[in-house]
């Protein structure tokens, strides 16, 4: 039996291989999260969708794995680790703008309730 690896694409198609990258319940809410100006773990943790701490952390490795986002210590008095968008990541803001339009206009109830820092 062969043996996935984690580079393994399903197809070449540039649908499926983004929706294996950011295509799961919680990967574009850290990108959101990360748009949104937070950086660090307990940032994520925080957020209103509560995703547990395995799978923020599974999620965060895979995005700076996949060059998406960076690890990264602010030059402040804390100096603790945080994370931070690359060039990559910061290509998905359309997308993540138009996935917000398509959901306030056609999901009753939803809202943006995410201030930017």
């Amino acid at each position: 039996m062969k043996k996935k690896t984690k580079n393994h694409k399903r197809s070449c198609c540039p649908v499926a291989c983004t929706l294996d990258l950011i295509g799961d319940k919680w990967t574009l809410l850290i990108v959101r999260d990360l748009l949104a100006g937070k950086c660090y773990y307990r940032d994520f943790s925080n957020s209103p969708e509560g995703i547990a701490t395995n799978i923020l952390a599974s999620r965060l490795e895979k995005l700076v794995e996949h060059g998406v986002a960076e690890k990264w210590t602010p030059n402040d008095e804390y100096s603790r680790e945080g994370y931070r968008l690359t060039a990559k990541g910061n290509a998905l803001e359309p997308v993540l703008a138009s996935v917000a339009e398509w959901g306030l206009t056609h999901i009753s109830g939803t809202e943006i309730k995410i201030k930017q820092k």
